[in-house]
């Protein structure tokens, strides 16, 4: 959530910033700053009464001492209309505040400044890219067909089970799919993130406090009868640990890393482009997250992104990395680079990773902040990505390391499986 000072101090800044998500946010930051104006203005006369009625109080206890009852009963009829007022200003003061949080809620993060301009995915630009594609045998799968092959992800079991998007792994398939997890929580606590298992259903205050809600509301399971949501990623239940913590400024960073599996309705999507692991709703993902310190923020991000090169490296799969335009970027990030590894078989591109940073968006909604050297509080910035999302990685090893003979398994997960090859 933007700060409201900042918004009313750079009320022009902010609706230009917005433009670049291609959103007129003119109307919208307006009626925020309206309603903070009369929020303020209604404090200020709120707090008035209280005072007038605070000193009446004084007043009264004095002439109660002096014997002077009667004028002491006129100043009590006086608090008390000054009460009823200050009960009029206090529900004015609530309802508005209410409703300038709820016009907060419908204003999405500022890019930052070197986030490009564009409309959609076509306008992101790539920054970087690695891997040579494999020239694939004759008669190479998709990986849909080279799992009903080897009868080790059953997608039709899994829709009589659940429905559509709930496959079933199984064998060798199952195995891989645990390898993967180990082996990137593995690194990552290598690096220096502490692992959590955290729960796979939040309340609605942790879908608010990292900006699930009310943006995706619809993209998520609820749960009605306990008014609980299925995760869509473990970045909430991880980074909303710390909502209403105040953390000293020695202990940042905090890094964190959690595998859980994740639930999204993903409605709408229809197609090719979502056949077998292409899209899903429930998956699992390994995911990062870190609060930093608002300077550190940036130098954390790109060492983040550095730290996602490396599971791509020792993967062995070609993959690039784009950096999000304004149109393309998600509700909360400020600046956002998404992975993607190439699909031989389906000869596209498939994302696997995003990494982003909230700057203070999250830690705003979250109270999140951190007290420095002075005893001063602060807005942390909070940060996360995948490392990594599994079923587009499972399906760029199948597809990318098919051989006549099987699929090959990538050294660096064999220690993690325990065999090379499946065939």
């Amino acid at each position: 959530m933007l700060q409201i000072a900042f918004i009313r101090e750079n009320q022009e800044k902010v609706i230009q910033a917005l433009a670049k998500r291609n959103l007129d946010a003119k109307a919208m930051v307006e009626e925020v700053v309206a309603l903070d104006e009369k929020r303020r203005a209604t404090q200020v006369e709120l707090d008035n009464i209280l005072a007038e009625s605070n000193k009446l109080s004084k007043d009264i206890g004095e002439l109660m001492k002096g014997g002077e009852k009667a004028k002491a009963e006129i100043l009590k009829e006086k608090t008390v209309a000054l009460k009823e007022k200050s009960k009029e200003l206090t529900e004015v003061l609530n309802t508005v505040s209410d409703q300038m949080i709820h016009e907060l809620y419908k204003l999405p993060n500022m890019p930052a400044d070197v986030v490009p301009e564009g409309k959609s995915a076509d306008d992101n630009e790539t920054v970087f890219e690695e891997g040579a594609i494999p020239v694939l045998h004759e008669g190479a799968m998709p990986h849909w067909e080279l799992a009903k092959k080897y009868d080790i992800i059953d997608f039709e079991l899994g829709t009589k089970i659940s429905g559509a998007g709930f496959p079933v792994y199984k064998g060798k398939g199952a195995r891989l799919q645990r390898a993967l997890i180990s082996y990137f929580l593995d690194k990552n606590t290598d690096a220096g993130y502490k692992e959590y298992q955290v729960p796979h259903l939040i309340n609605e205050a942790s879908g608010y406090g990292t900006g699930q809600l009310p943006d995706k509301e619809g993209q998520m399971y609820h749960v009605g009868i306990d008014d609980l949501y299925l995760i869509p990623t473990a970045e909430v239940p991880v980074t909303n640990m710390f909502r209403d913590v105040i953390l000293q400024e020695s202990e940042l960073p905090v890094m964190c890393t959690g595998y859980t599996p994740c639930f999204r309705r993903e409605a709408g999507s229809y197609g090719a482009h979502v056949r077998g692991l292409n899209r899903l709703h429930q998956f699992d993902k390994v995911e990062i997250v870190r609060i930093e310190h608002p300077e550190k923020s940036y130098e954390a991000l790109e060492g983040m992104v550095e730290h996602v090169k490396t599971l791509l490296q020792e993967l062995k799969l070609p993959y690039r990395i784009l950096r999000l335009c304004g149109g393309d970027m998600g509700f909360t990030s400020a600046l956002t680079y998404d992975f993607e590894v190439f699909s031989t078989a389906q000869d596209r591109w498939l994302e696997i990773s995003s990494v982003s940073n909230f700057e203070t968006f999250q830690a705003n909604r979250l109270k999140l902040r951190f007290r420095d050297k002075d005893g001063k509080n602060h807005l942390a910035h909070t940060l996360n990505g995948s490392s990594l999302a599994l079923p587009r990685v499972l399906a760029g090893i199948l597809e990318n390391y098919q051989t006549p003979e099987g699929i090959v398994i990538p050294e660096v997960l064999r220690p993690y499986t325990g065999f090379d090859i499946i065939n």
